[in-house]
């Protein structure tokens, strides 16, 4: 880990608690949240693959995958600046320079920047609403997380099928409500949902998440995990929770 890396203001160091990496967050940009997490364990990368986590904020999934993962190399693609510098800077912080490469760039301009059937899997933890869903400020960082202003659930799957290898794994986390269309997308891009697993809040809540994998070019055929439940009790997660996260 190297200690010549510049914070800028606003911004501090918070701990992964893997591997004793460390990134980089501005609280008044955004900061990584479960999803991420979440997404981070539940997708799979085998030794030697190439991984390309789309809208990458301030790098949380690549992090993660490298500290999870036999991964050969990693690259993270984000169109904000600003996010885009804190993600390569906490790269540099953490000593993977090597493994790990941040690009500045739109999702839709991807299979130009990168070319067709580049990467084994993708990651995408993306933005969960539409573009007039409760918007406020359509140029705020947060908002462009949250909100499909710069791209849309569409525009993620499609260029995800151009990417991928025959055979390369897509992997999601996003929200219950929009699942039929996430099904549909998938399969009409040729990446045939494989396994999902919906995440619960409490055991007697709505499901608030869903972790969906899919696999370019393969046959229709879908596992469906056990629930993911996140606490036990207000404050406390569960045992499941404690071990993705490496407590």
């Amino acid at each position: 880990m190297t200690t010549d890396v510049l914070l800028k203001e606003n911004e501090r160091i918070d701990d992964l608690q893997r591997n004793n990496y460390k990134i980089i967050q501005d609280p008044n940009r955004f900061c990584f949240g479960m999803d991420a997490v979440l997404l981070s364990g539940f997708a799979r990368a085998r030794e030697g693959d190439k991984v390309l986590d789309l809208g990458t904020g301030t790098g949380i999934i690549p992090l993660l995958m490298e500290a999870k993962t036999k991964a050969a190399h990693l690259t993270g693609l984000e169109i904000q600046a600003e996010s885009a510098d804190m993600a390569a800077r906490s790269v540099k912080l953490n000593g993977l320079s090597e493994k790990i490469e941040i690009v500045t760039g739109d999702i839709k301009e991807a299979v130009r920047l990168f070319g067709a059937a580049s990467f084994d899997v993708i990651t995408c933890n993306p933005p969960y609403m539409t573009e007039h869903h409760g918007l406020q400020n359509e140029h705020a960082p947060m908002a462009i997380a949250r909100h499909e202003i710069l791209c849309t659930l569409e525009d993620i799957i499609s260029q995800s099928a151009k990417l991928l290898k025959p055979g390369g794994n897509f992997f999601m986390v996003h929200r219950p409500f929009r699942l039929a269309e996430i099904m549909v997308l998938m399969h009409q891009y040729r990446i045939e949902p494989k396994r999902m697993q919906l995440v619960y809040p409490f055991v007697d809540k709505e499901p608030n998440m869903v972790l969906i994998e899919g696999k370019r070019g393969s046959r229709p055929r879908m596992t469906v995990e056990k629930p993911l439940i996140v606490y036990k009790e207000p404050g406390v997660y569960t045992d499941e929770i404690y071990d993705i996260y490496g407590y």
